[in-house]
């Protein structure tokens, strides 16, 4: 079955209906005239706020307060197909879901990052914050943990949200103090990293070491995880680590439609201009953490959802002014931000340009009650006015 787009309109296909294709689709539906059409493409029916999945951690959220079904944007103008994307053909701009063809003039891949299973007995032994089921199960297990060690581990040095494995620590670290248990309980944090949040630089580094020091987290860099079983976790220097829970940011990999097609670059990712986000196929563009994009330190731009938000305006405005007869000028600049939970009511903010020369200029703010403020009302914006 082919869904073609009639010679008189302009279609947008918009592939992933996370943060990035769900802000692309909203600004375009404001953007454009209703004969336009925009077609959002997602395997789930579901949206959820992945930024809100370390509160549903820490018993701040339940899974239905940060969960919104997509097929409510239907009332904004916006197609939703819900199916798996088989194939992605940029050369004509369609796509296979469930054995449907789809075409359109301009497409957006916003497919994200799939989750690796590179770590041998992780899966098994651990839990993880990074999807809303196992938020809520994680969140579970430290309301139940008396006594004990709890081992939080980055399973690679490349994963989604820079700050998230931090977060999680320190929010653990909070809700064991509000239970009167944290004497009881040990938390180290071993990343594979060099330092944390690396890319954001030494000064933000630093300060979330002094973080993690404060509340009394070990904390151990560049240590990779190599396996692990139920209570042992194994490193690449030959050292293993002893744990009664286990936390673990996984591995990211690109979606295996992605690395099928001829989008993919020589590492698997899709390669966009730092700027535009355009690909090499006309009217093909690529947002958020399915693309790789090199910064002058040698080192990607994050995987965070404040990037691919502003990739998509731009991408977003850039299509509508090409379908209305002008100019397409705007342009993503690498500047973005990031909260980072400390709990107790409280968020730093690390915000700056990550595309300055020679490197990345970031400033982190101390932890306040204003940033968790910004980061509520962020979440409000997205579940409430965007859906």
């Amino acid at each position: 079955m082919t869904d073609r787009t009639p010679a008189s309109a302009s279609t947008v296909v918009i592939l992933g209906g996370g943060i990035g294709g769900l802000a692309a689709a909203s600004r375009l539906r404001r953007r454009l005239n209703p004969r336009h059409r925009v077609i959002l493409v997602n395997q789930d029916p579901d949206f959820t706020l992945a930024a809100s999945y370390l509160w549903v951690m820490a018993g701040k959220r339940r899974p239905s307060q940060v969960t919104r079904p997509l097929l409510r944007l239907k009332r904004r103008g916006i197609e939703i197909v819900i199916g798996r994307v088989e194939q992605i053909n940029p050369v004509d701009r369609t796509i296979t879901v469930d054995g449907r063809e789809i075409a359109g003039y301009y497409l957006i891949v916003a497919l994200g990052a799939a989750y690796a299973d590179t770590v041998p007995g992780l899966q098994e032994a651990g839990l993880t914050f990074a999807t809303l089921n196992g938020a809520q199960q994680l969140g579970q297990a430290v309301q139940a943990i008396s006594r004990g060690r709890i081992l939080v581990v980055t399973a690679s040095p490349l994963y989604r949200c820079p700050a998230a494995p931090y977060e999680a620590a320190l929010l653990i670290d909070a809700v064991l103090r509000h239970r009167g248990v944290r004497g009881q309980v040990g938390i180290a944090l071993h990343s594979a990293e060099p330092a944390p949040m690396g890319v954001a630089g030494p000064n933000v580094s630093a300060a979330v070491t002094a973080l993690l020091s404060d509340r009394a987290i070990e904390y151990q860099s560049s240590h990779q995880i190599t396996s692990c079983q139920p209570g042992t976790a194994e490193f690449a220097d030959g050292q293993s680590e002893s744990f009664d829970m286990l936390v673990y940011m996984p591995p990211i990999t690109p979606p295996d439609v992605v690395t099928a097609s001829q989008l993919a670059g020589d590492s698997g990712w899709i390669h966009a201009d730092r700027h535009t986000l355009a690909t090499s196929f006309p009217h093909v563009y690529a947002i958020g953490d399915n693309t790789q994009i090199p910064l002058s330190i040698g080192k990607p731009l994050p995987r965070a959802g404040v990037f691919a938000h502003a990739q998509a305006h731009v991408v977003a405005d850039n299509i509508a002014a090409l379908i209305q007869g002008r100019p397409a000028t705007a342009t993503f600049d690498g500047h973005g931000g990031c909260f980072i939970e400390t709990g107790y009511g409280k968020a730093g903010y690390g915000s700056g340009d990550f595309y300055a020369e020679p490197s990345p200029a970031i400033r982190i703010n101390t932890p306040s009650w204003w940033n968790h403020w910004g980061k509520m009302a962020l979440e409000v914006n997205v579940l409430n006015r965007w859906m």
